[in-house]
């Protein structure tokens, strides 16, 4: 699945802004070991479902897989080396990661939250961050979806979890 171009340009915007503001910029990335241990038979199941099953061969590399090109981030906003990146087995930066402990260690208690996929990914970290007392602001033209109603109702929702939207 292709990722969403739009939220590029309004993500390299705020990057550009927050380093050059000195605020700390953490990336994360989905994807599963090579040998797929990690990949609960159920996630396995939908990714099927959808024509686009985790640990194939695609056009850009076995996907979800780590280490393989489509599981690399985007050049256009390619992590400087001082910024960490947070490898992520599931669709939330925080379960099964040290986001949390990075989070609390560094004294951050504020997110700007941007990416892909607004309705999957975004979403459930926002969820998971309200869930553990950080305050959150959604970069709306900084998210993306493969669906644009998916989009839509995920940012209606936010209202829901008292974050604001940027």
């Amino acid at each position: 699945i292709p990722p969403p171009r739009p939220p590029i340009k309004p993500l390299q915007r705020v990057l550009a802004a927050a380093r050059a503001a000195g605020v700390r910029v953490i990336h994360t990335r989905e994807g599963h070991r090579p040998s797929l241990a990690d990949l609960p038979q159920n996630k396995r199941l939908r990714s099927t479902a959808i024509g686009t099953e985790i640990g194939q061969p695609g056009p850009c590399g076995r996907v979800l897989v780590r280490g393989e090109p489509g599981w690399e981030l985007i050049d256009e906003l390619r992590p400087l080396p001082s910024e960490d990146i947070i490898d992520k087995p599931g669709k939330g930066s925080f379960f099964a990661t040290d986001l949390e402990h990075l989070l609390r260690t560094t004294g951050c208690q504020r997110l700007l939250l941007g990416g892909i996929t607004t309705d999957v990914c975004v979403h459930t970290t926002m969820r998971e961050a309200n869930d553990r007392g950080f305050e959150c602001c959604l970069i709306t033209d900084g998210t993306g979806a493969t669906d644009r109603g998916s989009h839509a109702a995920a940012q209606e929702g936010d209202d829901a979890f008292d974050s604001q939207m940027l």
